[in-house]
């Protein structure tokens, strides 16, 4: 009964860059073009893979989901904080939020479980090559693409139906600029410990149980390039490698300091620094990282625009 007056929140404001709002123009345009870019990026890496039958392969195969997950997490937070940006009114519906947070989880899970398919393909690459076309036939790759999907899928239905099933009166300012697990929490009238403590051990399984298997094909991976007599060998072998690497530890050390740390040790402008890093910056570099330092790829590229440009009659 004593929440009979209170108000139930039927939107949220964000608040992501109320800081800033001198410089929210200039935030918009730098955003935007870094969005554009994005998306040609990825849409020139999936063509390219597409048109040259070089590509086909598990590695550009993983590559172009890759691309087309990095386009789908940023159209999912990006278009409205580009508006949001712009506008007076910086707000979202309830109903709205739930569903911002249910697919941004979904593509940041799977994207965690495709990076380790990923880390296994190259193990298979290096460890068995002469096994590698069957170890890692189109169907297998598929089957661990609808794995990585599952996955992320069920811990984003579960954390997002945790999070929106808890009570939200009165405030509804979000120290954000999108619907993040943290900042909406934060704004729940009551949290359980049993909820929180579900939505922690998900996040440790969506990023630590990946991390432990890229870490165990990477010992794998080192001590068979260690056998290799050669050294142009060994730097040819670890450089197949290199792209995965980074990628992976840009996205596991920005994801485990959001979601990992301890809930005391939230700070909003923190994580929206972090938050602008992995849902704007790293969809423009993982591309870049992956296919425009390869030289396979960069000459796919040019057979493909010379291609294009003269069709065969």
């Amino acid at each position: 009964m004593e929440r009979v007056n209170e108000t139930l929140v039927r939107e949220f404001v964000f608040l992501g860059f109320s800081s800033l709002a001198g410089l929210q123009r200039l935030l918009f345009v730098v955003f935007l073009l870094v969005y554009l870019f994005t998306l040609g990026t990825n849409a020139v890496i999936i063509s390219t893979i597409v048109l040259d039958r070089a590509l086909h392969t598990p590695m550009y195969f993983f590559l172009a989901v890759l691309s087309c997950s990095e386009t789908c997490y940023t159209f999912v937070i990006v278009p409205k904080m580009l508006v949001d940006l712009l506008a007076q009114k910086k707000t979202i519906s309830f109903l709205g939020c739930a569903i911002q947070m249910f697919t941004f989880l979904f593509l940041g899970c799977s994207h965690s479980f495709l990076l380790a398919a990923m880390g296994y393909d190259r193990y298979v690459a290096i460890c068995n090559p002469l096994r590698y076309t069957v170890l890692m036939g189109h169907g297998v790759c598929v089957g661990l693409v609808a794995a990585a999907c599952f996955c992320g899928f069920t811990v984003s239905l579960v954390t997002t139906s945790l999070v929106f099933r808890l009570p939200f009166h009165s405030s509804n300012q979000l120290h954000h600029f999108f619907c993040d697990i943290s900042p909406v929490l934060k704004l729940a009238s009551h949290r359980s410990r049993l909820s929180q403590l579900v939505i922690f051990m998900l996040g440790v399984f969506v990023l630590v149980i990946p991390l432990l298997l890229i870490m165990v094909s990477y010992v794998r991976i080192i001590s068979a390039i260690l056998k290799i007599p050669s050294t142009v060998g060994r730097y040819k072998a670890f450089s197949t490698c290199a792209s995965h690497l980074i990628v992976v530890t840009v996205h596991y050390g920005c994801a485990s300091f959001i979601y990992l740390r301890p809930k005391s040790n939230y700070s909003s402008s923190q994580d929206t620094l972090i938050s602008v890093s992995y849902t704007i910056l790293t969809p423009l570099f993982n591309p870049m990282i992956y296919s425009l330092r390869n030289k396979e790829f960069k000459s796919a590229l040019r057979r493909a625009i010379i291609q294009t440009s003269h069709p065969v009659n």
